[in-house]
């Protein structure tokens, strides 16, 4: 199941950035404005937009047997309408893992990570500096002792951000610490994800978002990514369907031991405006 989801995800950002026949013609009829405008939506985590990314990440040379570890992030974004003013952003970041054996007796295992939902409180109206700020969490819910902490983790998280002209430039960040569940390891964990995005005509863009953490309980802390990459928003079909594709690569410039020290990001993401 893994293994075909993963092909899935790959077959179709490929075909994407590669361009079709049929999403071409479909983006000629749409406007370069509109198509940049919804590209610069994408890149905002607290946007107003129903949005289902489906993101393959392969991660390279882990443990000491060097082994390619994959996690697929189903991760939905669904904003509520509190009031005029604010909106509620749900986000839950749905992990399914391939891990074959990455150091010697080390089982290999496959299947469902630890879930993880976010809420951010956003005002509706900002145009230029957005931001939103709620609680994020983490539930021990990995069909593997091997594919998640055995925790239950909660913490505050934040995002901001600054849209002006054709760049998207911010941060998302959050620090978690465990309170109960049977894992030996207390769950004491920064994240931080920088991004910068550069936005073309008709949904080409540059874009950088590295996910940066610390694990506070370990004595090697960081795990410190360099690199970016490129993506596209199209419109399929006769009704227009909008669809972002990307594809970043990073080096880990900073890693725990036996860590992985590349990864590749493929993400396809399905739009639901308003």
């Amino acid at each position: 199941m893994v293994t075909t989801l993963r092909l899935f995800t790959v077959a179709v950002v490929l075909a994407g950035l590669l361009a079709g026949a049929s999403a071409r013609a479909a983006e000629e009829a749409t406007s370069s404005d509109s198509a940049e405008a919804l590209a610069k939506k994408t890149q905002n985590p607290v946007a107003d937009l129903i949005s289902v990314p489906f993101q393959s990440n392969f991660n390279f040379n882990t443990g000491p047997n060097e082994r390619m570890v994959y996690v697929l992030n189903v991760q939905p974004v669904i904003p509520i309408r509190l009031t005029d003013d604010w909106n509620l952003i749900t986000r839950v970041i749905t992990p399914i893992i391939d891990q074959p054996s990455v150091a010697p007796g080390i089982d290999n295992a496959s299947g469902l990570g630890d879930i993880n939902p976010s809420l951010f409180l956003s005002p509706a109206k900002s145009e230029h500096l957005i931001w939103g700020v709620g609680p994020t969490f983490t539930f021990p819910t990995a069909s593997n002792r091997l594919l998640g902490s055995g925790k239950w983790s909660m913490g505050p998280t934040g995002v901001a951000l600054l849209s002006q002209g054709p760049w998207v430039v911010g941060a998302l960040a959050n620090n978690q610490w465990s309170y109960a569940g049977w894992g030996k390891k207390s769950v004491n964990q920064f994240l931080v994800q920088p991004f910068l995005n550069y936005n073309f005509s008709k949904g080409w863009y540059l874009t950088s978002a590295p996910i940066i953490t610390a694990d506070w309980t370990a004595d090697q802390k960081w795990t410190v990514p360099v690199g970016g990459g490129v993506g596209k928003l199209w419109r399929v079909g006769k009704v227009g369907l909008p669809i972002n594709t990307q594809i970043q690569a990073f080096y880990n410039a900073e890693r725990p031991d036996f860590a992985s020290d590349w990864s590749l990001r493929v993400q396809v993401q399905f739009l639901f405006p308003k």
